[in-house]
């Protein structure tokens, strides 16, 4: 019985790149956690919008308006998904950038004023 090849050691080159590239990337990581996610939470039109208190009656009207023709006039989805539930799936401001980016085609890019935004932002979790 033959035992199975040993793979011969990396030069030390070799070695030296990888740890350099693992070392890059966990710094890239870090940056990532430390500057990027940060900032994002501090982006001055999700910030006013959250500090405003939002009408479920207006942000209806204004679903209706510019929503309901892929998500359904009830929200129940049709080529958008269903919405109902969505504020307990996701943080208002990560509903915030889905609406203003259009980051998931063919949904196109919103951005209401943030009054309106916070609106729309209350009738998403009237949506039970």
């Amino acid at each position: 019985m033959t035992s199975p090849p040993v793979a011969a050691p990396l030069p030390p080159q070799r070695r030296g790149l990888i740890a350099a590239l693992v070392l890059l990337a966990t710094t890239a990581c870090i940056l990532l956690v430390i500057v990027v996610l940060p900032a994002a939470r501090r982006d001055p039109y999700t910030v006013s919008t959250l500090e405003l208190s939002g009408s479920a009656e207006n942000g209806g009207r204004l679903f209706l308006i510019n929503c309901a023709g892929c998500h359904g006039i009830a929200a129940q989805g049709v080529v958008g998904p269903n919405l109902h539930g969505v504020s307990q799936r996701r943080t208002d401001a990560r509903l915030i950038r889905q609406v203003v980016s259009g980051s998931t085609p063919p949904m196109p890019k919103f951005q209401p004023e943030p009054q309106a935004m916070a609106d729309l932002l209350a009738y998403l979790h009237s949506l039970v």
